[in-house]
């Protein structure tokens, strides 16, 4: 069973620029995989164009079934009723996703009272379920978004995310904006609670190592285009497109520097 195809995708602006060409993949149950390139390459304008939240002034071509919906062209209303329990998305900085006026608690009760239609003492206890299962405390319920640190605002919209319990999450470079500490953490956190759910993943970031230690397969993203795709192991082991070689290549000398510093 197929949860997303995508097949011919293609993300054009109102003067006919493509910006993301002829894209395909599918996504099984339970399956991981990555989108990795540089700033530019298509990778968030898929993500995008899978939600049906591209902005206006650009426009989807092709295909692309989410859980038998056909989400190009798609109206917003039949969309919302698959946002959230087929699929949720983490984004790179958590202050878009949240609402600077809610308080946390507020804005994770929201889709599980939609979801799972829980109220009063059941709503509350489902929502310090969610925040403990991101490792925040309960006093996070009560703060504001402004009142917590870089760290616990993205676990918080991970905990929001994950409130509909949907068949596929999908991480748009949820670590980039942190400290390399904190981002660590968030990765394990992120990597474990979708193994425990067996949720799909579709990780898109530009970092090799942080991309490929979280998922199965790899769709390597340049200019709008896919230039390799395969299995993770293979792709870092024997990259074949020269941009996917210096991608593996930076990630070694990175790895390199990083024990260099270690004591």
């Amino acid at each position: 069973m197929t949860l997303l195809d995508v097949d011919g995708l293609s993300v054009r602006r109102d003067d006919d620029h493509e910006l993301l060409r002829d894209l395909s993949f599918t996504l099984a149950p339970g399956e991981r995989l990555g989108l990795i390139g540089e700033s530019g390459s298509g990778k968030s304008l898929t993500a995008l164009a899978v939600l049906g939240l591209l902005p206006a002034g650009l426009t989807a071509h092709g295909s692309v079934l989410l859980s038998g919906t056909q989400v190009v062209g798609a109206a917003d209303r039949r969309l919302n009723r698959i946002r959230g329990r087929a699929v949720s998305a983490v984004f790179q900085e958590p202050l878009t996703a949240l609402d600077p006026l809610m308080r946390i608690g507020g804005q994770i009760a929201g889709p599980i009272r939609r979801r799972r239609g829980l109220r009063g003492t059941a709503l509350r206890a489902a929502v310090l379920t969610a925040l403990d299962e991101v490792r925040l405390p309960e006093r996070v319920a009560g703060a504001y978004p402004h009142e917590i640190s870089g760290g616990q605002r993205q676990r918080a919209a991970i905990a929001m995310a994950l409130a509909c319990e949907p068949d596929l999450l999908i991480a748009d470079e949820p670590t980039t904006a942190l400290d390399v500490t904190v981002q660590a953490e968030v990765l394990g956190l992120l990597d474990g609670l979708v193994a425990e759910k067996g949720m799909a993943l579709l990780f898109i970031g530009h970092d090799l190592a942080v991309v490929a230690g979280v998922t199965d397969r790899l769709i390597v993203l340049k200019d709008g285009s896919a230039v390799e795709s395969g299995r993770t192991e293979n792709i870092v082991r024997e990259p074949r497109h020269a941009y996917t070689r210096s991608l593996v290549d930076s990630a070694w000398e990175f790895e390199a520097e990083l024990d260099r510093m270690a004591p």
